[in-house]
């Protein structure tokens, strides 16, 4: 279990500082457009160093996504970026196209294979391990009996290099994500992180001869699959021989982060404590079912579920924006806030982050208004909550309430 490491999703400065406070051993992030989440809020070259300081000061890595295709025209940009991660201490670089390969190699970078590269099989797996490569990450579609299959063989043919899978979040209808659907219907090609995945949408069939005649293709969306949820079975993954556990979800909010990150340093706990029930486990996959997902399944891990289509957002808690963080005064642990849109009320669940602040739940004990009690407020109006964690002016405030309440 020393081996053992927790990978999570760092899509803005918020969501990276969440990960480390939640007990992720590493975090995985990319720079603005050069990398598969083009969508995400991602970092610029000049943030590297700062990044790579607060991982190291909390002894936990950082692994630079470079993990889409590239053209000749960006080549220049790649050895910049490149030589700027070897000097800001980037622990790895993840990707899949040999330029990259070539120049983090050079640069003495440890180079992670990207599950874009569809690794599936031992041979594959020995070529990639030639080439360098100290980790590779498995394509989605792999069985847990492939999985075991290539560590037992790298472990015999004494190849030295890490397994990385999957654990949580979105899957893609496509073979490891190598979709083209977004770029034929709109433009933006998913191999470019740039999918608006046009397959979570509904979908229907019309007659050719009279439009007018159409159909809606059942109750499904039929490309969409629900995510990944492997909270259930990680001891199984681990006797598979996989070392690093991934969390995706590198466009999805610090609330996810925090909840999934938890959820699953709890569960890695458990098992290396030999107090891991599958009692446990229901429950943290319960809690996982609070934050965004699509509905849960296995994934591959056991063959694909028959039941693996997603009938949409399956959250059964939901934020609801309220304001933000006017100031904070760190002696009385009061923040001061502005109601811009619904209200609070003493005993609401609250959920504020920001661009410098990791995601944090808070349930409002009390409320004041030019230092009187209050019930609730309204928007307009200005108020002290005590918070008991650091936030900052400019900070979201939401209120989170039960998903069937605002059906």
């Amino acid at each position: 279990m020393k081996n053992i490491e927790l990978l999570a999703p760092a899509g803005t400065w918020s969501c990276l500082q969440t990960a480390i406070e939640n007990g992720a051993d590493a975090v995985y992030f990319g720079i603005t457009h050069m990398n598969m989440r083009d969508n995400a809020g991602n970092f610029e070259i000049n943030e590297l160093p700062g990044i790579m300081r607060y991982l190291h000061e909390h002894t936990a890595k950082g692994y630079l996504t470079l993990n889409t295709i590239y053209y000749n025209r960006e080549l220049p940009k790649l050895r910049q970026i490149v030589s700027a991660a070897k000097d800001a201490g980037v622990d790895a670089i993840i990707c899949w196209d040999m330029a990259v390969l070539r120049m983090a190699r050079d640069a003495g970078i440890p180079v992670h294979i990207s599950t874009q590269a569809s690794v599936s099989n031992y041979q594959a797996f020995t070529f990639y391990a030639e080439l360098g490569a100290s980790r590779i990450i498995l394509a989605r579609e792999c069985a847990l009996e492939d999985i075991a299959h290539i560590s037992r063989q790298a472990k015999e043919d004494g190849v030295d290099c890490d397994i990385e899978t999957f654990v949580h979040g979105a899957m893609c209808v496509s073979e490891s994500g190598r979709c083209f659907l977004s770029a034929q219907t709109f433009g933006k090609s998913a191999n470019r992180g740039r999918c608006i995945q046009p397959c979570r949408r509904l979908y229907r069939i019309t007659d050719v001869e009279d439009e007018e005649n159409a159909y809606v293709i059942g109750h499904n969306y039929v490309l969409s699959p629900k995510d990944l949820c492997s909270i259930e079975f990680l001891p199984d993954l681990i006797a598979a021989g996989i070392r690093s556990f991934k969390i995706e979800g590198r466009i999805r909010p610090p609330e996810y982060v925090k909840t999934t990150v938890s959820c699953y340093r709890q569960a890695l706990d458990a098992i290396s404590e030999g107090v891991y029930t599958p009692t446990f486990a229901a429950q943290l996959k319960e809690k996982l079912a609070k934050t965004y997902n699509r509905g849960f399944s296995k994934g591959f891990y056991h063959g694909l579920d028959a039941d693996w289509i997603s009938p949409g957002p399956a959250a059964t808690e939901v934020k609801i924006y309220c304001g933000e963080v006017v100031n904070y005064y760190t002696n009385i642990q009061v923040a001061e806030c502005i109601i811009r849109a619904d209200g609070l009320s003493v005993g609401d669940k609250i959920l504020i982050y920001g661009k410098n602040t990791p995601a944090h739940y808070h349930v409002i004990r009390e409320i004041q208004i030019h230092h009187e009690s209050v019930p609730s407020v309204v928007r307009g109006e200005n108020c002290g909550i005590k918070i008991p964690f650091q936030v900052r002016p400019g900070d979201k405030l939401f209120r989170i309430t039960d998903a069937k309440e605002i059906i």
